[in-house]
C-alpha cells in the first residue's frame, strides 16, 4: 500500500511530466492500434485476391494485361507507397501481368496515353488530375474509337478523388477504399460514364468526368488553404473576406445551348434468327436483277441553338456521373446556375457546403438540360475554370456530351447501395 501511495505521491509531484507522458503512450498506442487495423485489411483483401488467382485458365487462354498509370506525386508524394503496400499485392496475387508507367512531370501522362499499346485494362492510380490527363489523352487518339472499350479502374491515391463516390464505398480509412477500388477491378463490373468535351476556339479539346466550374464560390475554394493558421475557421474566413473585398460576386455571361437527345434503351435489341439458305439465294437474285433505288441522302436539319443570359455567382456544367446506374430518359448534361441575389450570411452558409460537394445547389438556383452548350465570357472576364478540380483559363468554350463513352469498374456493394437511393 505504502508503494502505491508513494507512485501517486510522485505523479502529482511531477504533474507536467506525467501528463505529457500519457499523451505521448495514447498517441503511441492509437498509432500502432491503427497500423494493426491496416495490416489485417491488407492481409482479408490478399486473401480475396488470392481466389482469384486460383482459377484455371484454358491453356489457349493467356493472363489479363493490365497498364497502370501511376502518379507518385500525388497525395503529397505518398502514391507510389500506398500502391505498393496496398494495391500492388492484389493485382500480382490475382495474377495479373501488370505494366506500371509513373509520371515524371504535369501533362506526361496524356503524351503516355498516346504512346500506349492495346491493354485488357486501364488502371489510373493518382487523383483527380490524374485521371483527367488520362482521358484526356485517350479520347485525343486517332483510334480513340477501338481504346475507348477498354475498361477503366480508378484506384484513388489523390487529395481530390471526385469520381471515387460514384464506383466505390468510402470509408474514412485510406486503405480500406484503396483495397476495396483493387478488388472492384478484379471483379469486373462495370459501368458506363459520360464524358464532357470541353473545347476552345484554338486549343485541343479536353475532356472531363464530373463537370466545368466556373464562379465566385470556385475562386474562393481555391483560396481557403491560404488560412491554414484559422484552423476550423479557414472556410468561413476566406467567404468572408471574398466579400470584403468585392461585394456583389455577380457574374455575367451569356449561354447557348441545345436541347437533350433521348437517350436509346441501354440493352441493344435481340438481332432477328437468320434467314435459311433458299431464302438468301433468292434475294440475292432479286437485288441483282432488280437493284433497289438509292434514296437521296436527307439533308442535316441546323442545330437549333437558344440563347440565354445570367447573371449568377456560379455556373456549373456538370455530367450525371454521380449516380451512374441511374436511368434516364434523355442523354443530357445539366446547367447549374447560383442565384445573384444571396446574401453575405447566405454566401458564407453555402461556400461552406460546397467546399465539401461541389456539386450542391441552393434549392433557388436554376438548371437545364442540353446535349451540348457555348460559353460566351464579356470582354474583360478573366479568371479560371475548375475541369474536374483542374484549373484552366477561363476563355469561350463549347461543352459536348458524350454519352455512355467510357466504361470504369464498379464495386457491386456501390451500385446495390445507389439503387437503394433511388427507389
Amino acid at each position: 500500500m505504502a508503494r502505491v501511495v508513494k507512485v501517486f505521491r510522485t505523479l502529482r509531484n511531477h504533474w507536467k511530466k506525467s501528463t505529457f507522458a500519457v499523451c505521448v503512450f495514447s498517441y503511441g498506442g492509437y498509432w500502432l492500434y491503427g497500423k494493426r487495423c491496416d495490416s489485417v485489411l491488407r492481409r482479408e483483401a490478399c486473401l480475396l485476391a488470392r481466389e482469384f488467382g486460383r482459377q484455371q485458365i484454358a491453356p489457349q487462354e493467356r493472363l489479363r494485361k493490365a497498364t497502370v498509370i501511376l502518379n507518385p506525386a500525388a497525395c503529397s508524394g505518398k502514391a507510389n507507397n500506398l500502391f505498393e503496400k496496398n494495391a500492388a499485392p492484389i493485382l500480382h496475387l490475382a495474377g495479373v501481368e501488370i505494366t506500371i508507367v509513373k509520371t515524371d512531370y504535369e501533362g506526361q501522362a496524356k503524351k503516355l496515353i498516346e504512346l500506349m499499346e492495346q491493354t485488357d485494362m486501364l488502371i489510373v492510380a493518382g487523383g483527380d488530375g490524374t485521371l483527367q490527363e488520362v482521358i484526356t489523352g485517350l479520347l485525343r487518339r486517332p483510334d480513340q474509337d477501338t481504346f475507348s472499350n477498354t475498361p477503366i479502374g480508378f484506384i484513388p491515391l489523390g487529395s481530390h478523388n471526385s469520381l471515387s463516390p460514384s464506383l466505390h464505398l468510402l470509408s474514412d480509412n485510406k486503405v480500406r477504399d484503396i483495397t476495396s477500388a483493387t478488388l472492384s477491378i478484379l471483379k469486373g463490373e462495370t459501368v458506363p460514364l459520360d464524358v464532357l468535351q470541353i473545347k476552345g476556339e484554338k486549343e485541343q479539346p479536353v475532356f472531363a468526368l464530373m463537370g466545368l466550374r466556373w464562379g465566385a464560390f470556385r475562386d474562393v475554394a481555391a483560396t481557403i488553404s491560404k488560412y491554414w493558421y484559422l484552423g476550423p475557421l479557414k472556410t468561413n474566413a476566406a467567404h468572408w473576406f471574398s466579400t470584403l473585398r468585392e461585394w456583389p460576386l455577380v457574374r455575367d455571361v451569356s449561354v447557348s445551348y441545345l436541347a437533350p437527345n433521348l437517350r436509346p434503351p441501354d440493352q441493344p435489341p435481340q438481332k432477328p434468327p437468320r434467314p435459311n439458305l433458299l431464302y438468301r439465294i433468292i434475294r440475292r437474285l432479286k437485288n441483282y436483277w432488280n437493284p433497289p433505288v438509292e434514296e437521296p441522302p436527307k439533308e442535316e436539319e441546323p442545330e437549333q441553338w437558344e440563347e440565354q443570359q445570367l447573371s449568377t455567382l456560379e455556373l456549373f456544367i456538370q455530367t450525371h456521373n454521380k449516380n451512374p446506374v441511374e436511368r434516364r430518359i434523355n442523354d443530357s448534361l445539366m446547367i447549374c446556375a447560383e442565384p445573384s441575389d444571396l446574401s453575405v450570411g447566405e454566401f458564407i452558409t453555402v461556400g461552406n457546403k460546397k467546399a465539401e460537394d461541389p456539386t450542391l445547389f441552393t434549392k433557388n438556383s436554376s438548371k437545364v438540360e442540353a446535349s451540348a452548350c457555348q460559353l460566351h465570357l464579356p470582354e474583360g472576364a478573366g479568371g479560371f475554370y475548375n475541369i474536374d478540380n483542374e484549373e484552366y483559363e477561363a476563355m469561350p468554350v463549347e461543352v459536348r456530351l458524350l454519352p455512355r463513352k467510357l466504361r470504369f469498374f464498379i464495386s457491386a456493394e456501390r451500385r446495390e447501395q445507389l439503387l437503394s437511393q433511388m427507389q
